[in-house]
C-alpha cells in the first residue's frame, strides 16, 4: 500500500505568516520589543475552531475562521477531520525534527498538504488554549485565563487543570466542595455539542490519567472520550474508530501531553523530549497511516497542531519569590496566572514601588500591562468579557522578556521549560494539514 500521495512539493507558508504576525498590534496597548501578540483575526489556534466546522459541513463556532491563506488550500468539506494536538510542540522544534531524522513522517506527509504557522494566544497555556479550542471563544470570553487563578467568587487559588486549591498536594476536583462544576462552568455551546446538532460525531482520545480531570469535564459535553495507555493502543484505537464507522461523520481528535512534560522537567531541546516526539510520530506511521485503508483514507483530512510552545530557562535563585520579601510585602498574596505572565495583586498604593522593584532587581527583563487597558485592547482575545476577568487579572499584569519567569510556588524550582508568555518560542505553533486520499 502506497503511504504518501504522489503531487506537488510541501507548501510552507510558514515564513510570510511570521512576518504578518510580527507586526500585529493592538490599539491602545503599547509593549517593548521582544514580544510576539496573538494574531486573533485569523491567524490563532482560537481560529481553528470555525474553520474545523467549515471543514466537516457545520456552521462555524465562535470566533471568525482562519484568515484565507491558510485555509485556502483545503476549501471542500470532508466526512472526518483528525486534529492531533502535540502539546507544547513549537513550529521551529517541529521543523527541526522534520528535517533531521527525528520525526521524518511528517515531513513526507506534508508533502501532499500544507505546513504554516499560527500563533497561540494569550496566556500562552494548556488551560486556556484548549479551552479556546473546545469552544471557539477566547480566553477573555470564557475566563480561564491562567493555570494559577484568583477565584474571588470561591475565596481560592486554583489549578485550572486540576480544578484543586494551588497547594493542595496529590488532589484533583476539590474545588467542587466550594461549589465550582466545571460540567456548568462554560455559558456557551462547546464543539461536541454543535458538531452533534449537524451530524457530526466527536471523539477525543487522551492519556487515562486525565480524561476525566476537571478541565475535560469542562468541554467535553457531547464527545466520546477514550483514553490510552501508551501510542501503540492510541493509534491502534484510531484506526479502529474510522474503519469500524465508514459511514459516519466524524471529529477526531488526539491530545498528547507528554512532549510538554519532557519540556518542562528535562528541556525542550533535550534528546529525551525528541525521542519521545519521535516514538510518537513513529507509532502514527506505523499503526495508523501504513494501514489505514483505501476507503478510510478518502476525505479524511488531518491537523497537527499545538496548543503553545516552550522556552528554555534555568533554575535561578534570583527568580525564586521566596528571596524576595521585599516584593512579597508589597503583594496582598502570591502572584497567579503563568510564571511568564503573572498577575499581580498589590497593597494600596504600592504599584509604583512593586514596579520599582521589578526594575531595580531584574532591569529590563519585565514589561508592565495594566490590566484594564489589555482588557480594552484585546490582548485576551475578542468577544464580551467574562464577568469575572478584572478580578482574575488582579492589579498588575507582568510580563517576561527572553528567559526571564518567577517562581512562587512553596517547593523547589524544578522546571527548565516554561510557557504562558508572549515570547515567539512560546507563542508560535504549526498547523500541518493534508488530506490523506
Amino acid at each position: 500500500m502506497r503511504l504518501y500521495q504522489k503531487g506537488t512539493p510541501m507548501t510552507d507558508i510558514s515564513a510570510d505568516l511570521l512576518a504578518k504576525y510580527s507586526t500585529t498590534r493592538l490599539p491602545g496597548l503599547v509593549l517593548g520589543d521582544g514580544f510576539l501578540l496573538p494574531d486573533y483575526a485569523g491567524g490563532s489556534i482560537l481560529n481553528l475552531p470555525a474553520s474545523l466546522c467549515g471543514w466537516l459541513g457545520a456552521p462555524g463556532l465562535g470566533a471568525s475562521p482562519l484568515r484565507s491563506e491558510l485555509a485556502a488550500a483545503f476549501g471542500r468539506t470532508y466526512k472526518r477531520v483528525i486534529l492531533i494536538l502535540v502539546d507544547a510542540l513549537a513550529l521551529h522544534r517541529l521543523q527541526r525534527w522534520m528535517d533531521d531524522g527525528t520525526a521524518p513522517v511528517w515531513s513526507r506527509l506534508a508533502q501532499q498538504g500544507q505546513l504554516a504557522a499560527l500563533t497561540s494566544i494569550t496566556p500562552s497555556t494548556t488551560s486556556a488554549a484548549l479551552t479556546s479550542l473546545w469552544t471557539g471563544r477566547s480566553p477573555a470570553e470564557h475566563g480561564v485565563v491562567g493555570y494559577e487563578l484568583w477565584l474571588k467568587e470561591y475565596g481560592i487559588i486554583s489549578n485550572m487543570i486540576l480544578h484543586s486549591p494551588i497547594n493542595y498536594q496529590n488532589d484533583a476536583g476539590s474545588l467542587s466542595k466550594a461549589g465550582f462544576k466545571p460540567e456548568a462552568y462554560l455559558p456557551f455551546p462547546t464543539l461536541g455539542t454543535h458538531l452533534a446538532a449537524h451530524g457530526i460525531r466527536s471523539y477525543a482520545l487522551q492519556h487515562r490519567s486525565i480524561i476525566r480531570s476537571g478541565l475535560s469535564q469542562m468541554f467535553f459535553r457531547d464527545v466520546d472520550v477514550q483514553g490510552f495507555n501508551t501510542p501503540s493502543d492510541l493509534w491502534v484505537n484510531l484506526r479502529t474508530m474510522i474503519e469500524q464507522r465508514p459511514n459516519e461523520r466524524q471529529y477526531l481528535w488526539v491530545y498528547t501531553g507528554e512532549v510538554d512534560h519532557f519540556s518542562h522537567f528535562y528541556h525542550p531541546d533535550d534528546e529525551r523530549t525528541a525521542a519521545e516526539f519521535a516514538a510518537f510520530s513513529l507509532g502514527f506511521e506505523r499503526l495508523f497511516l501504513d494501514r489505514l485503508s483505501p476507503a478510510a483514507r478518502k476525505d479524511t483530512l488531518v491537523l497537527l497542531t499545538a496548543d503553545h510552545g516552550m522556552v528554555a530557562t534555568q533554575k535561578d535563585p534570583g527568580y525564586d519569590v521566596a528571596n524576595h520579601p521585599g516584593l512579597t510585602r508589597l503583594l496582598h498574596m502570591m502572584p497567579t496566572g503563568e510564571h511568564r505572565l503573572m498577575y499581580l495583586f498589590t497593597r494600596p498604593g504600592q504599584e509604583e514601588a512593586v514596579r520599582g522593584y521589578y526594575e531595580n532587581t531584574w532591569p529590563g527583563q519585565f514589561e508592565f500591562i495594566d490590566p484594564a487597558e489589555a482588557m480594552a485592547a484585546g490582548l485576551f482575545g475578542p468577544g464580551q468579557a467574562h464577568p469575572r476577568l478584572a478580578d482574575r487579572l488582579g492589579d498588575m499584569i507582568v510580563a517576561a522578556r527572553e528567559r526571564a519567569y518567577l517562581w512562587w510556588a512553596d517547593k523547589e524550582n524544578i522546571l527548565v521549560g516554561r510557557h504562558g508568555g508572549l515570547g515567539a518560542e512560546e507563542m508560535v505553533v504549526p498547523l500541518l494539514a493534508a488530506e490523506l486520499g
